[in-house]
């Protein structure tokens, strides 16, 4: 099979290296600057677990040069999206998949989803369209990633926890393209299964972050802080409340509850959430895509979320401050 990476990072590079280590798949990485050059140079290194390896995934500066591939896993921030869109063309064959790897509600959430609202565009993650016109939500395969990583220096990627990235179709079948796909990730030594409800188990993930990355952003505060301070554990704990309210709304099923779920969070310790990463460093916040889209959903269904759309005006002003929105 031919897998490329679109947009190799610290989660796309965890990936590209250990399918490239496999041996059993042509993998190519697009990349670009210092990140793509090092790769080039010296290979693609992984810290893992304690041992560092080097593979030699394929590593090109544009999709032009990669050509049609089987897989196209996305592992872009969420407003990159419609940006990026177009640039992917080349690499669509008739059947390409695209492995949507992206953190908050994604562009194909309403495909094949029964109700009321099936095949509705959510406006916060594709504001005109664009991505879906061109990275047709029948191309999508759903994936939640688990593992933490980082980029330390062009061409290395430290993987500090972590090695599951769950897959599902938007129609919620056990499709022969996700069992390929999962399997050769098994196989580079991921745990990787297929679920029936893959919306599920995004809203249990990004229940979380809803809540954690833009009050950290405000605050300054890390998890630990976020959800050990009582005030701000009141804050966060009402936003998920909320957003709960709005995702079972439309059919999502919770298989645990929303203490638990800030446990999970508490149990990362003194970590700073990648949006008060990007808001440091100067970069686009994944505002929309974590906590915007909610909101739009929560006009879709007709329920109040008064704690979200404060905290969601707040981030927003905080972005648009720091030029982070």
């Amino acid at each position: 099979m031919k897998i490329c990476i679109f947009g190799a990072g610290a989660i796309g590079g965890l990936m590209a290296a250990k399918l490239a280590a496999k041996g059993e798949h042509e993998v190519t990485v697009i990349a670009r600057g210092p990140h793509l050059a090092a790769m080039q140079q010296h290979g693609l290194r992984l810290r893992s677990e304690g041992v560092e390896s080097v593979t030699h995934p394929r590593c090109v500066a544009s999709a032009e040069e990669a050509g049609p591939q089987d897989y196209v896993v996305v592992t872009l921030k969420a407003h990159s999206l419609p940006g990026a869109a177009k640039q992917m063309q080349p690499l669509l064959g008739p059947e390409t998949a695209i492995v949507s790897a992206v953190n908050g509600i994604p562009w194909w959430y309403f495909y094949k989803l029964p109700g009321a609202h099936e095949d509705r565009r959510v406006t916060s993650v594709d504001p005109d369209g664009t991505v879906g016109e061109l990275l047709h939500p029948s191309r999508a395969i759903g994936c939640i990633v688990y593992p933490a990583a980082e980029v330390p220096e062009p061409g290395v990627i430290d993987h500090t926890y972590g090695d599951r990235f769950t897959l599902g179709e938007p129609d919620g079948s056990r499709s022969p393209r996700a069992e390929a796909l999962s399997k050769a990730l098994m196989a580079a030594g991921f745990k990787a299964p297929v679920r029936p409800r893959i919306r599920d188990e995004m809203w249990v993930k990004l229940w979380g972050n809803l809540a954690f990355n833009p009050l950290s952003a405000l605050t300054g505060a890390t998890l630990d802080i976020i959800t050990g301070e009582p005030e701000l554990r009141a804050v966060c704990r009402q936003m998920m409340l909320e957003a709960q309210a709005v995702a079972e709304a439309l059919g999502v099923k919770f298989a645990i509850d929303v203490d638990k779920r800030i446990a999970g969070g508490a149990e990362v310790g003194a970590h700073k959430t990648s949006m008060l990463q990007d808001l440091e460093r100067g970069r686009p916040m994944e505002i929309d895509a974590l906590l915007g889209s909610v909101v739009e959903l929560a006009e879709m269904v007709e329920l109040p979320v008064p704690t979200c759309r404060t905290v969601l005006a707040l981030v927003r002003s905080r972005g648009r401050v720091a030029g982070c929105y």
